[in-house]
């Protein structure tokens, strides 16, 4: 394995990575969204613990980084629904990923805690 030094963590690909999708929320964020949870409302109530503002900031900032796009329905009144990109379904493997070893350590733990999603 190669070995990391501090100047070259600015050119580490995990470090762009976790600048697009890291925090608390926009990994959580894009999950939902893969499972079809793609209005605000539900997202909002699904997140316990983050503001009206934070989710707001946060898919705007994914879909200015291409994660997600926004569609917006001309009813009465306005529906807003989010997708996931092209940019945003390529993570779908990481996400995965992630799913799989949080079940693995999980359902291993001690606490024997079932998955919710």
């Amino acid at each position: 394995m190669n070995s990391i030094s501090l100047q070259n963590l600015a050119n580490c690909p995990v470090t762009a990575t976790m600048e697009l999708i890291g925090g608390k929320w926009k990994i959580l964020i894009l999950h939902l969204i893969s499972n079809d949870i793609n209005r605000f409302g539900k997202m909002a109530m699904m997140l316990r613990g983050i503001s009206k503002q934070m989710l707001t900031t946060q898919l705007r900032e994914l879909e200015n980084d291409g994660l997600i796009e926004r569609k917006i329905y001309a009813e009465i009144p306005p529906r807003v629904e989010y997708f996931l990109s092209d940019k945003g379904r390529s993570l779908h493997s990481v996400l995965n990923a992630m799913k799989e070893w949080g079940n693995e350590h999980i359902l291993n733990s001690p606490q024997q805690l079932q998955p919710v999603c």
